[in-house]
């Protein structure tokens, strides 16, 4: 099996751009790895000759001396709940196996205009409505590019298996809960959780043409080999200048009590050791009590999730001319237990009274704790590790099983989703940065967290903290 030696994006760029190779070599050494790792069961779809094409029609153009986009020439892949014209978006789930989508999803249109290539779609979480990638049927479970006996992490735990094990060097995945977040950190990547805040202006990436979950929640994010290729990804889609780093020189950045307990040991040691070299690098670590989060949270999060599908994913089917396929339809035919499980809320409880409090009284409130936090503190952000734990092996019963941390048990989806969804619920823009590994050779991940729009901040402050994690 070829090594695992992940080339980053702006690597890659770099030798497109300098003729060093083509696009075409590019893109077949993606497939050659992609056929070389199957059996991490990454992509759903490959179109290796639809690929090669475009390729092609790249290294044409700039061997005719046009002037060519940032990206043109580098492969991709997207999440199979993201939306590609006449590509299949099958979500994971039998009843979507025929959905062929009208139209391309903006967020990935932008980085098709800058003629990024596509190689294909990625594995997800039945439905994303799962942390763990681990389906039972006829779609496999990914398996995590460094030890496939371990989940990838999920949803979109596709892509970033595919950019872990070099297949792709970037993609895009989707975040509700942390379904961006937990397969980066889990598999060794980088990958952001842009703002969403209120919704409206305050949404940093379009979510129009994804298969939806919750649209007060729901964001496309990009995933990569480094946090420097998450800047070059976060320029493309929203027209902006590239971010630079930032120095950590004066730099205050919370510490918050509630998510540094009930940590795996092992991944407590490598964050705890990057908060020494960041202060070190000049960084003010501040600790942060955030009382009542946790509280607040809950009574957010699981009314928002389990209400909002009956409308969005109904929605979504008519903006596809598929209102024939009802939400009753998908629901008879999920495969999952642990997403089935969830669509017999969905389906049979009227939960409005709960959902109007979400986000009348307690999502307010959860905003304003975060609110208190950075400018009470006078933080930037606050950083914490982004998965409580490394990498769990994939069983029949890891969605709904148990977990020991420091030798309790504690639930798998509660434990993987305690320090990502708190901030998603509130809207923030959340950055998880490879840090290092455990003992065991098991990635860790560490997150920053910033206020709603400062998400241009978190990534210049990530490339810098990822710098000074690997020095």
């Amino acid at each position: 099996m070829p090594p695992l030696k992940p080339v980053t994006m702006t690597e890659q760029l770099r030798q497109l751009r300098s003729g060093e190779t083509t696009a075409e070599a590019m893109m077949s050494n993606a497939i050659r790895r992609a056929e070389d790792f199957g059996h991490l069961n990454a992509f759903l779809t490959v179109e290796p000759d639809l690929a090669m094409k475009r390729a092609r029609a790249v290294d044409r153009a700039r061997a005719e001396g046009a002037q060519m986009p940032i990206l043109a020439g580098l492969p991709i892949g997207v999440k199979d709940n993201i939306d590609v014209e006449g590509w299949v978006t099958t979500g994971a789930t039998p009843a979507l196996a025929q959905l062929r989508a009208k139209t391309t999803a903006p967020v990935l249109h932008k980085l098709l205009q800058s003629q990024a290539v596509l190689l294909g779609k990625t594995n997800l979480h039945e439905l994303a409505f799962g942390v763990t990638n681990t389906n039972f049927s006829s779609i496999p479970a990914v398996r995590n590019p460094h030890d496939p006996a371990r989940i990838s992490g999920g949803s979109s735990g596709g892509t970033a298996a595919a950019i872990a094990a070099g297949i792709i060097s970037s993609g895009l995945g989707t975040d509700t809960s942390g379904s961006v977040r937990i397969p980066a950190a889990l598999c060794g990547i980088a990958g952001l959780r842009p703002s969403v805040g209120a919704g409206g202006s305050e949404r940093r990436y379009s979510a129009q043409g994804v298969l939806p979950i919750s649209h007060t929640n729901d964001t496309p994010g990009p995933m990569a080999v480094s946090v420097e290729d998450l800047a070059v990804l976060d320029a493309v889609i929203t027209g902006t200048d590239l971010v630079a780093a930032k120095s950590l020189k004066g730099v205050r950045l919370g510490v918050p009590d509630c998510f540094w307990i009930d940590i795996d040991p092992d991944v407590e040691r490598v964050c705890r050791k990057l908060c020494g070299k960041l202060v070190k690098a000049g960084a003010e670590l501040v600790s942060v009590s955030m009382p009542g989060l946790r509280d607040v949270w809950r009574q957010v999060s699981a009314p928002v999730v389990l209400h909002e599908p009956r409308e969005d994913i109904p929605a979504w089917l008519a903006a596809n001319d598929r209102s024939d396929i009802s939400l009753m339809d998908i629901f008879r035919q999920i495969v999952n237990p642990d997403v089935r499980a969830a669509f017999e809320v969905i389906i049979s409880e009227s939960s409005d009274k709960k959902y109007r409090d979400a986000l009348q009284i307690h999502r307010p409130e959860l905003c304003r704790i975060y609110d208190a936090a950075f400018y009470k503190n006078g933080l930037t952000a606050l950083i914490f590790p982004t998965v409580p734990v490394p990498a769990t092996y994939i069983d029949s019963e890891c969605a709904f099983g148990k977990i020991k941390v420091n030798g309790e048990d504690r639930g798998v989806f509660d434990t993987l989703v305690r320090n990502t969804d708190p901030g998603a619920n509130a809207g923030l823009p959340g950055l998880s940065i490879p840090v290092g590994l455990t003992r065991s050779g098991l990635p860790v991940g560490f997150e920053i967290d910033g206020p709603v729009g400062s998400d241009r901040n978190i990534i210049g402050i990530g490339i810098e903290i990822e710098r000074v994690a690997l020095s």
